[in-house]
C-alpha cells in the first residue's frame, strides 16, 4: 500500500509502556493471588492427614494427598440430610421472595400510583439496617407466635416436619424462610425495579387494552421479559440463604433442622479441631452454589449488565 505522504515511514502504533501501567498490572495480579490463595490453601489442607499436618505443620511439603477427609466429613457430618434440609429452607425462600419482590416491582414501575415511590423507598430503606439490631424483639415475637398444624415432609428415610408439637414459630422451618423472605425482598425489589424500569410501560398498557388483567400481564408479559434479572436475583439469593448460619443458630433449637452451615460448627471438637477436615466440608458444602452459579451463568451476566441502562 503506497504512503499517502511521500518520502515519509508509516511506524507503527504501538502502545507505551508506562510505569502507572505496569504498577496496575502488579497490584491487579496481586490482589488476584491474595483473593485466590484462601481457596487453593483450603484445596491444599483437605488433601492432607491431619497426622501429617500435626507432625510436620501447615507449612511443609505433603507426602501423602487422599479424599479420606472428604469421605469421611460425608459420612460424620451425615451430610445428605443437611443438605436436604438447607434445600427445604433455601427453594421455597428463594421462590417466595423473587414472587413477592418482581410482583412489588411490577406494580411500582409499570404503574402510576400516589404511593409507588414512597414503597420503593421504604423497601430500599429496609436494607440499610442491619437485621442483628432487632434479634431481641424478632425472638420474642417467634416465641410468643402460635401457628397452625399443616403435617411433615417425608423423603426416603428423612422426614421434615414443617410444624413441630410447640404450635410457635421459633423452631420451625418456616420461621427460618419467612425471615429469610422478609430481609432480602427489599434488595430483591430493588434491583428488580432497576430493570423493569427499562421495559416501556406501553407494553404493559397494550396487554390491558387487549383485555389482560394484571396478574396476567406480570405472570405472562413482564416475568419472561425480565428472566435475565430473575435468574441473577436467584444465584445471588440462593447463596445468601444457603450461607446463612446467624438465624439458623438463633431461631432453630433443634440440632436435627439446621441447615448446612451448622454441619461445619458441629464437626468441631471440643479440645480439638480436625481443620483439615473442616476445610474438606467446607470445600463439599460449597458445591451446590457453585453449580446454581453455572447453570444460570448467563442469565447472570446479562442480568447484571441488562439492568445497568435505561432506554
Amino acid at each position: 500500500m503506497p504512503a499517502i505522504f511521500p518520502g515519509r515511514s508509516v511506524k507503527p502504533n504501538r502502545r507505551r509502556l508506562r510505569p502507572a501501567r505496569v504498577a496496575l498490572h502488579i497490584f491487579l495480579g496481586a490482589m488476584v493471588v491474595l483473593w485466590l490463595f484462601p481457596l487453593f490453601w483450603a484445596v491444599y489442607a483437605s488433601l492432607r492427614p491431619v497426622g501429617e499436618t500435626i507432625t510436620n505443620g501447615f507449612v511443609s511439603w505433603p507426602k501423602t494427598l487422599n479424599f479420606a477427609n472428604y469421605t469421611n466429613f460425608w459420612t460424620q457430618a451425615d451430610l445428605p440430610y443437611f443438605y436436604l434440609n438447607t434445600l427445604v429452607i433455601v427453594v421455597p425462600g428463594v421462590i417466595l421472595t423473587l414472587v413477592l419482590a418482581s410482583m412489588i416491582a411490577f406494580c411500582c414501575t409499570q404503574f402510576s400510583w400516589r404511593f409507588n415511590l414512597i414503597v420503593l423507598m421504604i423497601f430500599t430503606a429496609g436494607n440499610l439496617l442491619p437485621p442483628q439490631v432487632i434479634i431481641i424483639p424478632l425472638y420474642w415475637i417467634y416465641l410468643n407466635t402460635p401457628i397452625a398444624m399443616l403435617g411433615s415432609i417425608d423423603i426416603g428415610r428423612f422426614s421434615f416436619a414443617l410444624f413441630s408439637d410447640n404450635n410457635l414459630l421459633y423452631d420451625q422451618y418456616i420461621g427460618i424462610i419467612l425471615i429469610h423472605v422478609v430481609f432480602q425482598t427489599g434488595f430483591a425489589t430493588f434491583v428488580l425495579s432497576n430493570y423493569m424500569k427499562t421495559i416501556t410501560r406501553e407494553i404493559t398498557e397494550s396487554a390491558l387494552v387487549d383485555g389482560a388483567n394484571i396478574l396476567r400481564i406480570w405472570w405472562s408479559v413482564i416475568l419472561p421479559l425480565c428472566r435475565p434479572a430473575l435468574a441473577a436475583m436467584a444465584t445471588l439469593l440462593f447463596t445468601f440463604m444457603y450461607n446463612d448460619f446467624f438465624w439458623a443458630l438463633i431461631l432453630l433449637k433443634t440440632g436435627d433442622k439446621r441447615p448446612i452451615t451448622s454441619a461445619l460448627n458441629n464437626i468441631q471438637g471440643e479440645f480439638f479441631v480436625n481443620n483439615n477436615l473442616i476445610a474438606a466440608g467446607a470445600l463439599l458444602a460449597a458445591v451446590p452454589p457453585i453449580l446454581i452459579y453455572i447453570a444460570l451463568q448467563k442469565h447472570f451476566v446479562a442480568g447484571l449488565t441488562l439492568g445497568s441502562t435505561k432506554g
